[in-house]
Order: C-alpha cells, then structure tokens, then sequence
C-alpha cells in the first residue's frame, strides 16, 4: 500500500488532483485510515492511474474517462477510441486552417499596419438571390451537425429520383446564434421543381462572397450588416449561405468559395411632428 504523497511522486500527479479524483468518483483511495483520515493506494491503481492520464492526454474529459473506465466490452472501447481519434483529426486539421489563417493575418499587418484589414476586405452588392428548387431539412441543430442533416438530403436523392445541381446551402432562421443549438434549414438544389420541398424564389438581398473556412464565416456577416445600417437598409428574411467551392471540389479551405445572402429592404423613414 502506497500513502497518497507516495503515490502522488509514482503516478506524476498532484495530491490536489487525486483528491478531486477521489470526489468525483474517478480513482478513490483503497483505503482510508478512519482515525487518522490518512489514504492508501493499491500497486494494481498505479495502471489506472496511469490509463487515466493516458485517456486525458487523448483529450477525453473526466467525465468521459469515468464512463471509459466503467466499460468492459472490447468492441465498444474499440469505437470510443477510434471516435476520439477522429475528432483529434479534425481538431488538427482545424488546427492547420487557424494556423494559415494567422500567417495570412500577420503578413497583411505587416504590409499595410492594420490589424483589421482582413474585415474591409469583403464588397457588399445589392442583388437577387438565385430562384431554387430545394429538398431541406430543418431542425434544432449544432454547426458540427450539419453534415448529418445533409447525409439524410443526399439519401433522398435516388430515392425520389431528383437531380441535383450542386447548388447546396443553409439558411438560419433564430434571432441568436447558438454554435450548439439553433434553428437551421439545411437544402440541397434540385431541378424537378414539382418535387422539391421549398422553392425559394429570387428576392432582393446584401450579398458578399467569404473567401476560406467556415470557422471565419461571422466576418462577412459582420460585413453585410454593416453595410446594411450605414446604407438603410433592414431585414426582409432568414439569411442564407450558399456553398459554391467547398471541399469536395478537392479544395483547400483557403480556396472554398461561400455566399452570404442577407434578405432586405429599404427602412422606413419616421417623421417627427
């Protein structure tokens, strides 16, 4: 049996963490002296401390290893695993945008001593959105859920036997945006009008095309909105974003292409009498 200031130097970990551990229910001690309150650890606990650190180092959060730990079955910590190793992809590869994202940005500083010259860069034009044939799914929706709603778009498509045109895009229908909860319309353009779920016709809107990731899309809203009040304007409807270059062009994120449609009209002048 170990004391904890003992097992504390074995495992790398400090007592403030073991006695979290302990209070939460992650690793209790297998022994407490009831007279002196002193804890004792077991060798067998120096590998599951040890697994512990291990799963945190995957980047699964206490909560997450709690339930790791109470999991007996190969298969199921077999696909625990291989989904952590997914999303540490696809944080790295997040990570890799951010990264040139930041070069870019300190290369513009450079060159023209404006810290937010990447904000001016977007031309706001009043235009018609394109009339579209849609199938949609709308639904109370997280950002990293969208290619779920889409999955269940595409699986339509042979069955009701429409043509799609590669025009694909969302529209957003809450007053707050919500990364992890909101009201959010995903669509796909089909041809066959007479078998599309929404047809979205043409109507005046702020237009502006982002350049790039979807993680800096707030910018060009930024844009259209500023636009907007310094030149009258109001909104008319649900903004939308139609994607035009996107990564299954075998693109870049730097070279995907979006447009961001903001729904419009002139504001009402109130006279003062």
């Amino acid at each position: 049996m170990f004391q904890i200031g003992e097992f504390s130097k074995i495992c790398q970990v400090s007592v403030k963490t073991l006695h979290h551990y302990d209070k939460i229910g992650l690793l209790a001690p297998a022994e407490v002296d009831p007279r002196t309150g002193y804890r004792y650890y077991q060798l067998e606990q120096i590998n599951t401390m040890n697994y512990i650190q291990r799963l945190k180092r995957y980047g699964f959060s206490l909560d997450e290893i709690q339930s790791i730990l109470a999991i007996s079955d190969h298969n199921e910590l077999r696909l625990r695993l291989r989904q952590q190793k997914e999303r540490l992809k696809h944080e790295q590869q997040e990570m890799a945008i951010i990264l040139n994202e930041l070069q870019k940005h300190i290369s513009i500083f450079e060159r023209t001593g404006d810290i937010m010259t990447y904000q001016k860069s977007y031309v706001v034009e009043v235009k018609n959105s394109p009339a579209m044939n849609v199938l949609t799914n709308r639904a109370i929706m997280g950002v990293d859920e969208f290619g779920k709603y889409y999955g269940t778009l595409f699986e339509r498509v042979p069955k009701e036997q429409v043509t799609p045109t590669g025009l694909n895009g969302a529209r957003y229908y809450d007053e707050e945006f919500n990364h992890e909860s909101s009201d959010v319309e995903v669509f796909i353009g089909i041809k066959e009008k007479e078998k599309a779920d929404v047809v979205m016709e043409p109507c005046e809107c702020a237009m502006t095309v982002h350049h790039g990731g979807y993680s800096t899309l707030s910018e060009a809203y930024g844009a259209v909105v500023s636009w907007m009040i310094e030149n009258g304007y109001e909104y008319a409807g649900a903004p939308f974003d139609l994607y035009i270059k996107t990564q299954f062009d075998s693109l870049s994120p730097e070279d995907w292409e979006t447009e961001v449609y903001f729904p419009i009209r002139k504001k009402q002048m109130t006279t003062v009498n």
